[in-house]
């Protein structure tokens, strides 16, 4: 009897990982019931999931083994107390290959002063001051060491540039200078002349950058923000921005979005706002991962990528 898939990721998505899922389960051998609708939700054995879908309650699905996340952040599912299924989120290449494409090409647009060459187009030759060390010269924090921060941090270090990574708990990784702890990112942030955020979002990291770890960054620094909006204290960081102890923001997620016309950041000239581009979910290499757990979970297998509820992630 095929198994009940249920896609409740939003009507807009289904054509998109339609397909995308049913050859990842033929691939797997797995015989799938899929759809976009569920009238029997007692009948359901695997919920693809992604806020503003179909299903905020989850207890009518009582046979339901697991609810896998297509989003990486699982901050809006993870508190709701109907959740009590097994709960994964989403990790795959093609989500990894693109934030470690945007983090990269971002930390060196700010190493290079490329945003200064691109608009001081005035016919002043500005060789001298616009000369960028080397990268082994100029330091950068990855603050978030799991499975994307990790990918970033290596093609950095590949690069050249000093990394200095920071968790929440310890952590070795090689090639990496990693800390924890407060002592540990008052350590990391004082060094770092471009800061990353990949971290998710919890009670414990939300308003993590506030106006006193700004303040411990060098005069200038750049921060790079992929992760989450709340991550970063608005007002702190804009004023900040306005005192020149940073230099740039380059922010691609945001407490609202998308954005509001009206907000501060849109206008200020120390901050590029991207709209929420850096590491976009591609149904194609996301479907074998949610294929991939349903095989585990006939199988008796552990799940990838399960949250731990109680650490929020």
């Amino acid at each position: 009897m095929p198994i009940k898939v249920y896609f409740a990721a939003g009507a807009e998505r289904w054509p998109a990982y339609r397909e995308p899922l049913r050859a990842a389960l033929s691939e797997l051998g797995i015989a799938a019931d899929l759809s976009d609708s569920a009238p029997d939700p007692a009948a359901v054995d695997y919920i693809v999931y992604a806020p503003g879908g179909p299903v905020t309650d989850f207890s009518p699905y009582t046979g339901c083994k697991a609810v896998l996340s297509l989003w990486a952040g699982v901050e809006r599912i993870v508190s709701n107390p109907t959740l009590t299924q097994p709960l994964t989120r989403m990790v795959d290449q093609g989500l990894t290959e693109g934030m470690v494409e945007y983090v990269t090409g971002h930390v060196l647009r700010h190493h290079l002063c490329i945003d200064a060459h691109i608009h001081g187009q005035d016919g002043i030759w500005r060789q001298a001051s616009l000369l960028p060390p080397l990268a082994r010269e100029r330091p950068v924090a990855m603050l978030g060491l799991g499975a994307l921060g990790q990918a970033c941090a290596a093609a950095l270090a590949a690069l050249n540039f000093p990394v200095l990574g920071w968790s929440r708990s310890p952590k070795s990784i090689p090639g990496i200078d990693c800390h924890s702890g407060d002592t540990g990112l008052a350590y990391v942030l004082s060094r770092a002349e471009i800061a990353v955020l990949l971290l998710p979002l919890t009670a414990d990291t939300r308003d993590l950058m506030t106006a006193g770890r700004l303040a411990l960054m060098p005069e200038g620094a750049a921060i790079i923000n992929p992760g989450r909006g709340p991550l970063i204290d608005d007002a702190a960081l804009l004023a900040a921005l306005d005192a020149g102890q940073i230099g740039h923001a380059t922010l691609d997620v945001f407490r609202e979005e998308p954005l509001p016309p009206g907000h501060p950041f849109w206008a200020h000239p120390k901050v590029t706002v991207t709209p929420h581009i850096a590491a976009e979910t591609r149904p194609t290499t996301a479907a074998r991962v949610v294929a991939e757990n349903i095989r585990r979970g006939e199988a008796g297998e552990p799940l990838l990528h399960r949250v731990d509820r109680e650490l929020g992630y």
